[in-house]
Parts: C-alpha cells; structure tokens; sequence
C-alpha cells in the first residue's frame, strides 16, 4: 500500500493514500504542536479538525464542488477525503488561452458568489487552493474557513484573490478579476456591489501605512 505525504504545512500535513478502504484518498492530518500545552493542543487541533469538515460540508451544500468527506477521526485529528483528479488552477492559467481562463475565472468568482451567499467565508481564496477536474473547479483547504455574512470578511476573501492576481497571474489580472467579478454578481446579486466596493477600501488600506 503506498502512502506518501505530499505537502506540509503550518497546521497540518497532506497524505497521499493510493488504496484507502479501495479508493484513492488524501489525508489532512493535524499534528502535534510543542510549543501548546498537550491538553490544549489537542482540543485546539480536535475543534479545527471538526470545524473544517464542517465548512467543507456547508460549502457542498451551497453547490460549490468540494472533495468527499469519507472520514473525520477527532483522535487522530484527521479528516480523510476524496482526491480530486485534475490541475491546480495556479498551473493551469499560464498554459490556457485568455479566452479559456476568462471562462474559468467566471466560474470562479461565481461559485465563490456561492459560498459567501452560503455565509461561509474560505480564508483562503487562491488558485492554489482550486483544482479544475472536467468542468468543474473544486475548492479546498478551507482550513482557514468560517461561517459568516460580514461584508468585511467577503471583502477580504476578494481581496486575497485579486492580491494573488497581481503577483502570480499580473500579465492577465485585469481579464481575470473582471471575469471573477461578473460570476460574483451573478451568484451574489445586490450585495455582490457592497462587497466589491468594500474590496476597494480595503486595498486602499493596505497601500497607506502611518510613519508616526
């Protein structure tokens, strides 16, 4: 049986299982940290556990495609999931033509339009956390998810998305974030405006540091 880890993060590492229970699987587990209290990591690492089989659960039912859930083990601080066969969209865009990425990213922003419509904020709002299996897109690592209709954290979920635009998809930032604005309204409606304004004040924000 092969298992192999294929990414490590801060907060967990991503596992590789060729033959889990007959299917292919990905493994989110959430290690131990040192530097907490044992009680204290382990609660904290249970409760994310959880919470983010939870969001993942939430944005499934909004219609935004998400990987299968097919275990969550609170002891081993794991969550055990469908592995989605397809291409980062991070790696995707620079080999696609303009019109083929103006078509993805509408899809984007509209099933992005869906989450937040859902309330659930993703954290992490990045090509790199999109896989492009058929016609769809698949969002994970929600991780950083949580549940919530504030304008102000729709607005940072954007915002993140255009930042990511600018440095590493810059040659083509415009068509993309214009095509990721028109699925966002679509599936938003009248709040998308507020969101997108709100988008603004924040990069403005971030442009402006105080010297005193």
């Amino acid at each position: 049986m092969a298992v192999k880890v294929v990414a490590k993060g801060a907060e967990a590492d991503l596992i590789l299982d060729e033959d889990w229970n007959g299917r292919r699987a990905i493994i989110k587990r959430r290690g131990p940290k040192k530097y907490r209290h044992p009680d204290i990591d382990g609660e904290i690492r249970r409760t994310r556990t959880v919470h983010e089989s939870e969001i993942i659960h939430r944005a499934k039912e909004a219609g935004v495609p998400t990987p299968l859930i097919y275990q969550v083990d609170t002891a081993d601080t794991s969550i055990v999931m469908e592995y989605v066969e397809g291409f980062k969209v991070r790696n995707l865009v620079p080999t696609s033509s303009i019109e083929d990425n103006v078509s993805l990213f509408r899809l984007i922003g509209r099933e992005a339009g869906m989450l937040h419509a859902a309330g659930v904020i993703h954290g992490d709002l990045t090509t790199s956390n999109m896989i492009k299996s058929g016609d769809r897109v698949f969002f994970i690592d929600f991780g950083l998810g949580e549940v919530s209709w504030e304008t102000e954290k729709r607005g940072v979920d954007v915002n993140l998305m255009r930042r990511m635009l600018s440095s590493t998809h810059y040659a083509v930032q415009d068509e993309l974030s214009t095509a990721f604005d028109a699925g966002y309204r679509e599936a938003l409606g009248p709040e998308a405006e507020e969101v997108l304004q709100r988008v603004e004040e924040i990069r403005k924000r971030g442009r402006y540091v105080d010297k005193d």
